[in-house]
């Protein structure tokens, strides 16, 4: 994998892209994407070939009635004559605009799953095996992004067409006082039955949102909104200007709304807080980060940095990482009301940073390119491996450092749309596994234990919708709730996948992962997970010590010893403890990864051993 140099913090890329010249910062990609037995798949919407390795598909559930309708399929105009066409169906036809019926972003709470729609959102009962339909919601705005807690579920709304009473029919005209754009708050408690009960009106609509707990208030929530569309005129929403900033300083752009939820009163959420994260942090200019242009050896186009896509928050480390259009971010949540930005990175290759995932231990962080938008095929063998792809980067002191790139290595069609899109950490104990959507490039699982060399170990792909032509669908967010793979497919529903043992992942590693359990789960609020002691857990960092070359077979094989005797239930506190001493001296003289499970596995004998 392509071990980076040139990952930049945003004011050495400054002076290097500009004093250098923008050849200077371009390296050389080592990763290939190659052609395999995913490249040539057939095609169809709901019988295209596929082909898993490392996981199987258990459960495929077609879309929800009245989300979805052939007409609603989105073709993207490949040339001019094309656009002028999709032009002239909207004005004669305007029932269905671009993913106007596309399934979006997930989240869980007790055993249902909530799916999001650029229609409204669905529920899932998934406690008895194949998810069972249990609510849908009409409610059209796009992109549906949804998260929960307890009875709330909180709904992202973008499009100008939305309504604040959900109506179907789009509010139209440059100023609609009936528009909303923003988050919208509803009461799920009666599933029957689901209420708006707030509607927070936001400048740029609601792209994404994060749920942010305050730690002095457990009965407060913040949401950090990102919007990333059109700012609304003043006439419509008061608070709302627009412009670059020298300009006119009270523009919408360039920072995020900060809400603040009362859980006991969530009708009452409001903005609290516009904070400039962006802003240079010796001069207090509003716009100091990326300025968005050409960059990089082929002068890709780079976003501006106006805007966050997606921020992740991990409240247990006080940070949050943001994918911010033109840079990567880290802020200090420690006050989640005023985030501030304390690192940030630039990296030539990024189109658009599009969503960031910490790793358990938060000293990783997985940033996504969404080059070309995820309506591209952007995967095919002739496009480059660092466009489109994972950035990993590690932090250090508070800083990030870009390490390498990742990309899907399989090459998808030309009538594949396909990029890298959202994902979640597997909870595998001694290892950062990734679990991950590439629209039409499927689902992939990457390890990034090592940063420097990331790699696929398992995956799971299906043709394109219609062989020969580019019609958007695909995985939209791959998640890991419980024990399985859910994945969101824009047009075909939803997918359950499961891992299964093979080469690169062990049966107690997948059974470490399966035993961790979570009420609540929303991805882009991540939560630390600690393992208890148990042989699964003591037998998949044993698995990983012994897939090393230099793995010392004597000690191995008496942990396993161990191991096995703690399955038969058999007590010997004096074999443990002499376990924990060996392991301990071993790890002493242990690098890399493998000194930490060596580390933990002495820690759980030396509880064992009492």
């Amino acid at each position: 994998m392509n071990v980076r140099s040139t990952l930049l913090s945003t004011a050495a890329a400054l002076g290097v892209l500009m004093s250098a010249g923008l050849a200077s910062a371009q390296a050389p990609a080592a990763q290939v994407i190659t052609a395999d037995a995913r490249s040539a798949l057939t095609g169809g919407l709901h019988d295209a070939g596929q082909l898993a390795s490392g996981m199987t598909l258990e459960y495929s559930v077609q879309p929800a009635p009245g989300f979805y309708d052939p007409d609603a399929l989105f073709a993207p105009p490949q040339n001019a004559a094309e656009a002028a066409a999709f032009q002239e169906r909207m004005r004669n036809n305007p029932k269905y605009g671009p993913l106007a019926l596309a399934n979006s972003d997930m989240a869980m709470s007790n055993g249902r799953l909530f799916v999001g729609n650029f229609n409204g959102f669905n529920a899932y009962d998934v406690t008895r095996g194949a998810p069972e339909l249990v609510m849908s919601v009409v409610c059209p705005g796009g992109q549906g992004d949804v998260s929960v807690v307890g009875n709330l579920l909180f709904m992202s709304v973008e499009q100008n067409r939305a309504r604040l009473d959900c109506g179907t029919a789009p509010a139209e005209g440059d100023v609609n006082a009936e528009r909303f754009r923003g988050i919208r708050i509803f009461d799920i408690s009666d599933l029957n039955a689901p209420r708006q009960i707030a509607a927070v009106q936001t400048c740029r609509g609601s792209h994404t949102h994060t749920l942010a707990p305050d730690p002095a208030d457990p009965r407060s929530l913040y949401i950090y909104n990102s919007g990333t569309a059109d700012v609304r005129k003043t006439e419509e929403l008061a608070i709302c200007t627009d412009g670059q900033p020298d300009q006119n300083p009270e523009t919408a752009l360039f920072s995020i709304d900060v809400i603040k939820v009362n859980l006991d009163r969530p009708q009452d959420a409001a903005i609290v807080n516009r904070p400039r994260i962006f802003a240079d942090s010796q001069t207090g200019r509003v716009a100091g980060l990326w300025r968005g242009g050409a960059a990089g050896i082929a002068s890709q186009r780079t976003a501006q940095t106006n805007q966050c896509h997606d921020i992740t928050v991990y409240p247990e480390i006080g940070l949050a990482a943001g994918a911010c259009s033109g840079n990567g971010i880290l802020l200090d949540i420690s006050d989640p009301r005023n985030p501030t930005r304390v690192s940030d990175i630039f990296d030539p290759d990024m189109a658009y940073w599009h969503s960031a995932t910490f790793n358990n231990a938060g000293d990783k962080v997985v940033f996504t390119d969404e080059w070309g938008g995820g309506i591209g095929a952007r995967c095919q063998a002739t496009d480059p491996s660092t466009w489109g792809a994972n950035m990993v980067a590690t932090i250090e002191n508070r800083t990030l450092r870009g390490r390498a790139f990742h990309k899907l290595p399989s090459a998808q069609g030309a009538d594949e749309n396909c990029v890298a899109h959202n994902g979640m950490i597997i909870p595998v104990p001694g290892r950062d596994l990734m679990v991950q959507a590439w629209y039409q490039g499927g689902v992939s699982v990457m390890d990034f234990t090592d940063p420097t060399k990331p790699f696929e170990i398992a995956y799971f792909d299906r043709g394109p919708v219609e062989e020969g032509k580019l019609i958007v669908a695909g995985s939209w967010s791959a998640y890991w709730f419980n024990g399985r793979i859910y994945s969101s497919e824009i047009a075909r529903g939803l997918d359950v996948l499961k891992l299964v043992p093979g080469e690169f992942l062990s049966a107690a590693e997948i059974a470490a992962a399966e035993s961790v359990r979570s009420d609540q789960i929303n991805p882009q609020t991540q939560m630390r997970i600690n393992w208890p002691d148990h042989p699964d857990v003591a037998q998949a960092w044993l698995d990983q010590i012994s897939r090393s070359p230099t793995a010392d077979a004597a000690l191995t094989g008496q942990v396993q010893a161990g191991i096995d005797q703690w399955r038969r239930r058999a007590s010997n506190r004096r074999g443990s403890a002499e376990l924990a001493a060996a392991l301990t001296a071993a790890a002493d003289k242990a690098t890399g990864a493998d000194k930490g499970r060596m580390q933990s596995l002495a820690g759980m004998f030396e509880r064992r051993a009492g």
